[in-house]
């Protein structure tokens, strides 16, 4: 089975971290890159190798914001590009991992909508 590319864009070490554990319990393979700025996740994204299925970005992170990001792209652009939803990031941690977890099976498994598409 085909791995699902995800790119982590998140400077917070615990969370990136619960993020990893999250998607460890995911019924199939997850490949899970990690930028921990702006630079490097524009790095990543502008890497033609790598296609990503899922990307995770917090709004608040160093050097190039998450808000500059989609600006750079404009939310239209992004999801013109392919992106489904945003969602805001839950401070509860049962539901952080229920969010992490629903929205790779939803968007980035290969039984579900996005691998299709």
């Amino acid at each position: 089975m085909q791995s699902v590319e995800v790119l982590l864009v998140e400077d917070n070490t615990g969370d990136a971290l619960l993020i990893q554990q999250a998607l460890s319990g995911c019924p199939f393979p997850v490949n899970l890159h990690i930028a921990r700025d702006g630079e490097q996740a524009l790095l990543l994204l502008t890497n033609p190798q790598i296609q990503f299925q899922l990307i995770i970005l917090d709004l608040n992170i160093p050097k190039i914001t998450g808000a500059a990001l989609l600006r750079r792209w404009s939310v239209g652009s992004t999801l013109a590009l392919g992106a489904r939803e945003f969602i805001s990031k839950p401070t509860d941690l049962e539901e952080f991992t229920r969010t992490v977890c629903h929205m790779v099976e939803r968007w980035a498994s290969p039984q579900g909508t996005a691998a299709g598409m």
